[in-house]
């Protein structure tokens, strides 16, 4: 069978999602899953675009060794240059340059020729093939540019030393027989193409992006460019786990294979989607809530008589676990980790004892608590990757349909000192927020606010995740950050919402204190 690689930009395309921004930490956490799920190429980051994503790029070169990395350029020099410093200690380095291949782009992005694109795009390959041997060209829009400059450009790249050539679908436009004959089309009429490997990167503005990667797959494309839980730009990119499993799935078709092992895809959707803030919806094909559950009563008699005929994939080939598996606050550390490393999950003491904490609390309150609950829990208690500034100990809410929503806090600040407060609002978690604003006085703006049921039932747990808008921007190098994310669960959603809310400033409080640090070692 033929070996598809497998391109993630979780990192870098996936991260443009609105409210997604990453810190390096979180990076780091996301690239080593992706490391050991057998990612071929991981695109870390756009270097130049930031010095966030600079460092980013530097230390996941320096720590990753069994992928190739990637960083991102435009089709100029200095670009080229951060790119290429970024990736200095990379075992194995490329660097992806490129341009604009449709008229759109080229007259009115550009503001340039056919033929100046052309010469700019091949002096880029050029000028990179002095850093690295690897170097991939996107010809961006080429679903809807003129396949005979397309197929012009992608010689002229190949001739000058690109080892890739990604054509991207950057609109989401064109349908699954369009592309399948675009990527035929260049197999047949760029006459050197056999010295590259011929990448697709389609996006999916109308639904089609993973049809059209298979599309392509299967009309002479070996690289595949995706995200996990297919987040990305507008409505994202090419889902990885869909792409994976459609060719796992369905080998009698594709005939080919890729590197990833398929039970880690599950627990990288899972980190991915709490780092970010981005909730999975419950029906997205295979990792969705919903993916592997059956309500119907002829479903649930079909596969309680044998699995295979109402579930094509078994859940546990990504990494779905048994949800039927509980604990109670009689089961003891020894169980808790037992379970936990199950799960995939391996904390050092000090990790393991603060989801220790935690899981009795959430023992106490359900009685038992099963394998959603306890991946809510490390999300809350562990997987936190910047400095807490103010640590929220304390909330209580009065409310009701003929009271005020009144709520208090008590929050520990940064050098120990306890704060108490309270204020009303249009409901208790207006109120709640309005009180942490009263303390920490960072001036934002709530625009997106979620709940969750992360299991079911009355005593279910909660998750809360929030956005928040900054009224003064963090800058970085020129680029504003404006909108950051909050995650917070609990079996009471208030408390679930203030967690969120003080999540979210923690982390604009974080990133203000890390930009001071650049601008201080700037000057």
């Amino acid at each position: 069978m033929d070996r598809i690689m497998i391109f993630d930009t979780t990192l870098r395309d996936g991260e443009q999602s609105p409210g997604a921004a990453l810190n390096v930490d979180e990076k780091i956490e996301i690239t080593h899953l992706l490391e050991q799920m057998g990612v071929d190429i991981i695109e870390a980051g756009f270097p130049i675009s930031s010095p966030g994503d600079f460092r980013a790029v530097q230390r996941i070169s320096r720590e990753i060794r069994d992928c190739v990395i990637c960083g991102l350029t435009r089709a100029n020099q200095k670009d080229i240059d951060v790119a290429a410093e970024a990736l200095q200690r990379a075992a194995r380095p490329r660097i992806h340059t490129g341009l604009g291949v449709s008229d759109v782009h080229i007259k009115y992005k550009l503001r340039t020729t056919r033929e100046k694109a052309l010469e700019q795009g091949v002096e880029a390959v050029k000028y990179a093939k002095r850093f690295v041997e690897d170097v991939q060209y996107y010809a961006e829009d080429a679903g809807r540019a003129d396949p005979e400059y397309l197929y012009r450009v992608l010689e002229a790249v190949i001739d000058a030393g690109a080892t890739v050539v990604n054509i991207p679908d950057t609109t989401g436009y064109t349908t699954p027989q369009e592309w399948g004959a675009l990527i035929r089309g260049i197999t047949e009429n760029v006459p050197n193409i056999h010295k590259a490997t011929i990448s697709v990167h389609c996006h999916n503005d109308l639904g089609m992006a993973t049809a059209n990667s298979l599309t392509g797959i299967a009309n002479g494309a070996r690289q595949v460019e995706c995200t996990i839980n297919g987040i990305g730009e507008r409505a994202g990119n090419a889902s990885l786990e869909e792409i994976v499993m459609a060719l796992h799935t369905r080998r009698d078709v594709f005939g080919m294979t890729t590197g990833i092992n398929t039970r880690l895809i599950y627990p990288t959707s899972r980190l991915v989607s709490n780092l970010t803030g981005i909730v999975v919806q419950p029906n997205k094909a295979i990792v969705g809530a919903n993916a592997f559950a059956h309500s119907s009563g002829i479903h649930q008699d079909g596969v309680l008589k044998e699995r295979t005929t109402y579930e094509i994939i078994n859940p546990r080939e990504v990494g779905v676990p048994d949800s039927e598996i509980i604990l109670s606050a009689r089961s003891g550390r020894h169980g808790l980790r037992h379970r936990l490393t199950e799960l995939g999950y391996t904390l050092d003491d000090g990790q393991f004892e603060k989801a220790y904490q935690r899981f009795l609390e959430v023992a106490d309150k359900k009685k038992t608590v099963d394998t959603r609950d306890l991946e809510a829990i490390v999300a809350d208690e562990v997987q936190v990757f910047f400095d807490e500034t103010y640590h929220l100990e304390h909330v209580q809410v009065s409310c009701g349909d003929h009271s005020i929503p009144t709520a208090t806090v008590r929050i520990r600040g940064p050098d120990g000192q306890v704060f108490c407060d309270a204020d009303h609002g249009t409901g208790p978690v207006d109120a709640v927020c309005r009180a942490i604003n009263r303390v920490i006085g960072e001036p934002n703006e709530l625009i997106e606010f979620s709940i969750q049921a992360v299991t079911e039932g009355i005593d279910a747990v909660g998750r809360v995740t929030i956005r928040i808008e900054a009224d003064d921007p963090v800058s970085e190098n020129g680029v504003e950050r404006r909108v950051f994310s909050g995650r917070g669960a609990d079996t009471d959603i208030v408390v679930a919402s203030a967690k969120a809310y003080m999540f979210a400033l923690n982390r604009l409080l974080a990133a203000r204190r890390e930009a001071a640090l650049q601008q201080g070692g700037q000057g």
